[in-house]
């Protein structure tokens, strides 16, 4: 019993409690009689070893925050060794060190490589110096980042050196927060809170994953506390979170600590279905032993004859101090700089620097014996956790049905097209789990057949309502919950439905998706999760009813301002172009596409070969020929171009030949911001060849006109040719020709602004009554009729 011995003296501040020595003795136990360890001391040999790998890690957390080499031989450093200026989330990630450790040491200890998500990604310098010490480093990194003395002085270095290179991009594989460069990671965690939504959907069964989450996200972002409502063992794998409880936000206690800490958070955590282990978040062994605890209690739970859903669902909470095994642990300074002085130039902080790296010191023979023991993956024939399942998410191509193809002049709503398509998807792709992320109204908004299919998913199903215990569909009132449990699902099907103006509220957790995506194809990576729509429909237009509050294209303006071939935005206008585009949306892998799509009833204007032809150019003619007309009316949305045919036929009658040209997807006619989106932008000639130079435009879109003229400067040519028309933040409770109205869109103000661009008389393409309402002094309702 040497090597248990040689554990329980820990290892610098690494101590273990008596609770802690009880409950791993009995788990080495466990290990041992189940076959799983080949005997006692090679147990405790991994958890002695992973004391001094959690010290060797945290010691280089310090000196990435303070210093600009580390020595390896522990010898103190002098002034001229620190950075003259000191920055990181250094109190955090000296917490994230033990817990990160504990999951390298739990997998050692069971042979099983499980995936691994942090929802603090500011604490990524804990991951990049286990990473770099254990040598699981990423490819970029790799040759760069090791536990030389080189090696680490370049991680050290390279650490908030604000590294650019000739093209703005970073010039140092390691960032601030968690980044494709970091090994292993799947997610940036720059939003706190999203971690706590997404992780309960993203293994599959016979996975595992480990969550590490911080009790300041726990406030941020509610929500997390329903997983037991969406767990199933026959679609999901082991998800054991991790809160790192360190009771400090950035300038105050969090508010679990000011509730009563620990104790309070497991009676919360009760409360809603979990099962809480409260665990020393100081000492790795006490965090391994919880993780493996936590899959065992959820085993035994489900095996046990009486179970039934909601499982109780482990929950481990952490408890330690901010910034522990450091000087300034527990205060608020902690969470950036601890020392309160910069080492360089203070000689106390300098030699409380010193002492604590001496604590923290583990002899370079004795590190390089104990990275051995836990590096056991070739005896155990598992896979790095850089490689854990889901960071190499890939499923297989789906099989994408022939959509129903309506024929054009019939009337029908473009939302029941798009359902009846996504049927005949779901069913026949049956290898891939789906998740329908869903707000509220998957019925009212035309999405009944897919309902009727999938169902929601609730513990205890209401007879007569298209619930199930195993639904497909996650239904709750709060939009990032339900994105969460589609953007999580990266080895299946995805579908997420809302309301135009409250999918504004996905915003942050759709951006931490296409940010991480867009940076890992900069990289050339290639993300291979197959792509997820945001449909947004109850929309601006035909939302009049419902007061301004609903009654906002926020949320497609706000994606067009990121990079066009990740962050994709379309505007179908008939039943064939939406199915056409959810179908090319299918067809891409690592993208999110948020498609505005009516659900009222309006005439199919595309016929199966035209809608394919607008998805796969972005724009396509509808009405006239270019070449012979006066004025290009340019539509974007499906209101939007009936009121653009409306005005076509008018000016027609008046001897005015137009052209009526639709643009499905803006971003595809963008000025390209670099070499990834300059493949997905149309090129000149086929820009050209639709929008003709020189040709006045009147546009009509769906946004507000500002931005959606700054995508499309490519058309522009200037104020005095071109004019847009859309949302300008006007709505009420009004109907539809009151909303187009109200915002200067209708037909009339689609004339009226042709006239100013043709350069013709307002009096000779406008009677008077049409005049004085769209100049504020007449009657609507003179406008509702184009053909008199």
């Amino acid at each position: 019993m040497k090597l248990r011995e040689h554990w329980l003296s820990g290892h610098g501040p690494i101590q273990h409690r008596a609770d802690t020595v009880a409950r791993v003795d009995a788990l080495v136990a466990r290990l041992t009689a189940s076959g799983r360890i080949a005997s006692p001391d090679d147990a405790y040999a991994m958890l002695a070893a992973a004391d001094r790998l959690g010290c060797a890690a945290m010691n280089v957390v310090a000196h990435m925050t303070y210093a600009r080499r580390i020595d390896l031989a522990g010898q103190p450093l002098a002034a001229e060794d620190f950075k003259s200026n000191p920055e990181g989330h250094t109190g955090g990630s000296l917490n994230m060190v033990p817990a990160f450790v504990a999951y390298l040491l739990a997998n050692a200890l069971t042979g099983q490589t499980r995936g691994w998500l942090m929802g603090q990604g500011h604490c990524v310098a804990a991951i990049e110096a286990v990473n770099a010490l254990t040598g699981d480093v990423s490819e970029a990194q790799r040759g760069r980042y090791d536990r030389s003395e080189a090696g680490l002085r370049r991680l050290i270095t390279d650490f908030y050196s604000y590294a650019i290179d000739a093209r703005g991009l970073p010039a140092v594989p390691l960032g601030s927060h968690a980044g494709p460069n970091t090994a292993g990671a799947v997610s940036e965690g720059g939003y706190l809170g999203f971690a706590g939504l997404q992780y309960v959907h993203m293994p599959l069964p016979g996975e595992g994953l480990v969550a590490f989450l911080s009790d300041g996200a726990f406030e941020e972002q509610r929500g997390s506390d329903w997983a037991t409502r969406w767990w199933r063992a026959e679609d999901c794998g082991q998800a054991v979170p991790v809160m790192v409880l360190n009771g400090r936000r950035i300038e105050q206690r969090t508010q679990i600590v000011q509730e009563g800490g620990a104790q309070w958070l497991a009676e919360d955590l009760r409360h809603n279905g979990f099962d809480p282990l409260i665990v020393d978040g100081r000492d790795p062994s006490a965090i391994a032993w919880a993780i493996i605890a936590a899959e065992e209690r959820l085993a035994a739970g489900l095996s046990a004859p009486d179970f039934q859903y909601p499982a109780s669902l482990p929950y481990v909470i952490a408890e330690t101090e901010k910034g522990y095994g450091f000087p300034g642990a527990g205060t608020n300074a902690a969470h950036n700089l601890p020392l309160g002085g910069n080492p360089g130039v203070d000689k106390a902080a300098r030699d409380a620097f010193n002492d604590s790296a001496r604590k923290l010191y583990v002899p370079g023979p004795e590190l390089d014996a104990a990275i051995a023991l836990l590096a056991n993956h070739r005896a155990q024939q598992r896979p790095l956790e850089s490689g854990h399942a889901m960071a190499r998410r890939h499923p297989d191509d789906p099989v994408l049905p022939e959509p129903a193809w309506e024929a054009t002049g019939t009337q029908g709503s473009a939302m029941a097209a798009l359902d009846r398509w996504f049927v005949e998807l779901a069913r026949a792709n049956p290898a891939l789990r789906v998740r329908v992320g869903n707000p509220d109204e998957l019925a009212s908004n035309k999405m009944g057949g897919a309902l009727a299919l999938l169902k929601h998913r609730v513990n205890r199903p209401e007879p007569g309502v298209p619930e199930d215990l195993h639904g497909a569909v996650v239904t709750a009132l709060n939009e990032e919950a339900v994105a969460a449990a589609a953007l999580a699902n990266k080895a299946g099907l995805n579908l997420i439905v809302s309301y135009e103006a409250f999918a504004v509220k996905m915003l942050g957790l759709l951006r931490q998706e296409i940010i991480f995506a867009r940076r890992q194809k900069e990289l050339g990576q290639s993300p291979g999760w197959l792509s997820v729509p945001l449909v947004v429909t109850s929309h601006t237009w035909e939302n009049a009813k419902n007061e301004q509050s609903h009654q906002d294209p926020t949320i497609g303006e706000a994606l067009l301002g990121e990079m066009s071939d990740t962050s994709r935005v379309l505007f179908p206008v008939d039943g064939n172009s939406a199915a056409a585009a959810l179908r090319a949306v299918y067809a891409r892998r690592a993208q999110v596409a948020c498609v505005v799509v009516s659900k009222r009833d309006g005439p199919q204007r595309f016929e199966a070969r035209a809608a394919q032809a607008l998805v796969e150019q972005g724009a396509a003619h509808i009405a006239g020929d270019p070449s012979a007309s006066a004025l290009q009316f340019v539509a974007i949305g499906a209101y939007q171009l009936e009121e653009a045919l409306k005005a076509r036929a008018h000016l027609a009658r008046l001897g005015h030949e137009c052209c009526v040209s639709v643009v499905l997807e803006p971003g595809r006619l963008r000025i390209p911001r670099d070499e990834l989106e300059s493949a997905f932008v149309l090129p000149d000639a086929a820009l050209r060849a639709l929008f003709p130079a020189g040709l006045p435009r009147v546009l009509l879109c769906h946004t507000r006109p500002e931005p959606m003229l700054g995508v499309l400067r490519r058309l522009d040519d200037g104020p005095a040719r071109t004019r847009a028309l859309g949302y300008i933040s006007r709505g009420g409770t009004l109907d539809v020709p009151g909303m187009l109205f109200a915002n200067r869109c209708t037909w009339a103000h689609a004339v009226d602004a042709a006239a100013a661009v043709a350069g013709w008389r307002r009096e000779d393409v406008l009677d008077a009554p049409r005049l004085q309402a769209i100049d504020g002094r007449g009657n609507p309702a003179d406008l509702l009729d184009s053909h008199s």
